[in-house]
């Protein structure tokens, strides 16, 4: 039945590639949520009124965060080229593709965890602090845990646009059901093989969406 209405989809290639594109969002997204939280979490105690006030560092980071999440993700493929090929001696490939996919969404992720910070009440840090409670205390016992539902929302939106970025990163060579698409499908003109893969797409986007839903719901006790 399925060679009759697909006669062009190879389905060992096309799990393959459905493989390839999991592998580059899951892994994107935990070095994203690392590092995404350090930087929120950075620029959101070196701001003004807060445990360490820097004006500078602040600046800085948060110049940074603007430029890079403000850089075109195909732009920031081809400008991480020299990085990517100096690490792992490719730019072919999904692990090459991972430079480009967490440097993209990092700055992202890491300005939606500082509007989280700022969304906490201030007597709830102030409380902590009257108390004696050390700077990681604060941060691992007080700000993570009071922006947990909005921290899994944030990085839940970060991850479908990585599963976007992934598409257009294999376009460009990186695998994944994004060059299956294009290759496969869109240059052969094999319209079935871009449907398929653009349903798998869908549906890793919709359990990604599913799991963070579930995840907010467990956690917010509001």
């Amino acid at each position: 039945m399925s060679e009759r209405l697909f006669p062009n989809v190879d389905w060992t290639r096309m799990f393959e590639a459905t493989a390839e594109t999991a592998y580059m969002t899951i892994a994107a997204t935990l070095f994203t949520i690392i590092i995404g939280i350090a930087l929120g979490v950075l620029l959101f105690l070196t701001a003004p009124g807060q445990l360490w006030e820097n004006r500078k560092v602040n600046v800085i980071v948060g110049s940074i965060v603007n430029i890079f999440r403000s850089i075109p993700f195909l732009i920031l493929l081809i400008l991480l080229i020299p990085l990517t090929f100096f690490i792992f001696e490719t730019i072919i490939g999904p692990t090459a593709a991972l430079p480009a996919l967490i440097i993209g969404a990092a700055p992202f992720y890491g300005r939606m965890v500082l509007i989280a910070l700022q969304e906490i009440d201030k007597g709830v840090i102030e409380a902590a602090r009257s108390m004696g409670a050390t700077t990681s205390t604060i941060i691992f016992k007080v700000l993570l845990p009071e922006a947990l539902p909005a921290l899994i929302s944030g990085i839940t939106v970060t991850a479908i646009a990585l599963v976007g970025s992934t598409a257009l990163a294999g376009v460009i060579g990186a695998g994944g059901l994004g060059n299956l698409a294009y290759l496969e499908g869109y240059q052969r003109s094999r319209s079935d093989v871009t449907f398929i893969a653009t349903i798998l797409i869908l549906i890793i986007v919709f359990i990604i969406q599913y799991i963070g839903d579930a995840f907010v719901k467990k956690v917010d006790k509001r």
